[in-house]
């Protein structure tokens, strides 16, 4: 009578012990390939977080001299990123690792500045703060960067038969739930403040419609990860295209205000922040990577 190894176990003498599943032939080339597209992700997200900080804390006048910590950081990141995203092999993944490290340390103490200097007007936490206060989810962008560079790094260092893992988790599933977690939070950031321009074009909309959506079927994806995974794919793609398409729509905004481009000195500042939709288009990159983990098998 024939016995069945059971599966993930494999019989060394006289015991059992556990494998780490092995990947298909070219895993390894695909597993470069979606090491490189976080890489990508990572440096679209750190050149939001750097435009974007640039022009925030240039209207701040860089009262404090920590606001120009994340321009460097997501500077930094930016580099790290291009550097990962040109190379198959190592390179300078030390040097990378270190980088992202420390962006994703900055963009968690930025969240604690931010939110400290939402809390300390008066009101605290009220509508009117949370308006005009320093935007509580733009540092998490950075330390977004930070976490996708890392996984980029842990994936490409995987050996060719071992399945990637993060944390001790499947690398497919955690960064679905990574995506999911990162596009919930920038359509709330959306949402805040598309609120406090009353919507007024219909457009304004999309970012709080469809992202979510994606952000749910990415939230699926980690929990059923042997599914097929089309539509998320799909939506994902669609993602990606909003993010490019609303920095259009917010350039046409700056040209809606007084003086047009004309005036762009200050237009760029008090208008809607160019930098800010691609964060949708980095999002969905690195959606579109966990899905590639997941459908080559390198999870189970």
């Amino acid at each position: 009578m024939l016995s069945r190894t059971p599966r993930g176990l494999r019989l060394d003498g006289k015991h059992w012990t556990r494998t780490t599943a092995s990947r298909p032939a070219g895993a390894a080339k695909a597993a470069s390939a979606e090491a490189r597209r976080l890489n990508g992700a990572a440096g679209l997200l750190a050149a939001s977080v750097l435009a974007d900080s640039a022009v925030e804390h240039y209207r701040g006048s860089f009262q404090n001299p920590a606001m120009y910590v994340p321009l460097a950081a997501a500077a930094l990141s930016l580099f790290g990123s291009a550097d990962g995203a040109a190379r198959r092999g190592g390179g300078q993944k030390r040097l990378r690792r270190a980088i992202y490290e420390a962006a994703a340390a900055v963009g968690l103490a930025g969240t604690g500045f931010h939110l400290y200097n939402v809390v300390k007007r008066p009101g605290r936490l009220s509508w009117l703060n949370l308006f005009y206060g320093a935007p509580l989810g733009a540092p998490m962008a950075l330390t977004l960067s930070g976490a996708l560079g890392l996984a980029a790094e842990r994936v490409r260092d995987t050996p060719p038969k071992v399945a990637p893992e993060i944390l001790g988790l499947p690398a497919g599933r955690l960064l679905a739930a990574l995506t999911a977690a990162g596009l919930a939070g920038t359509v709330a950031e959306a949402a805040l403040l598309h609120f406090r321009g009353a919507f007024q074009n219909p457009a304004m909309y999309l970012p709080v419609s469809l992202p979510p959506v994606a952000s749910g079927l990415m939230a699926g994806a980690a929990l059923w990860p042997r599914r097929r995974h089309w539509l998320a794919r799909a939506w994902l793609g669609l993602t990606a295209a909003l993010g490019l398409a609303g920095t259009g729509f917010h350039a046409y905004g700056v040209s809606r205000a007084m003086g047009g481009w004309r005036n762009w000195r200050q237009n760029v500042v008090d208008g809607p922040p160019l930098p800010a939709p691609p964060s949708f288009t980095a999002l969905a990159l690195a959606g579109l990577a966990a899905l590639a983990l997941l459908e080559g098998h390198a999870d189970e």
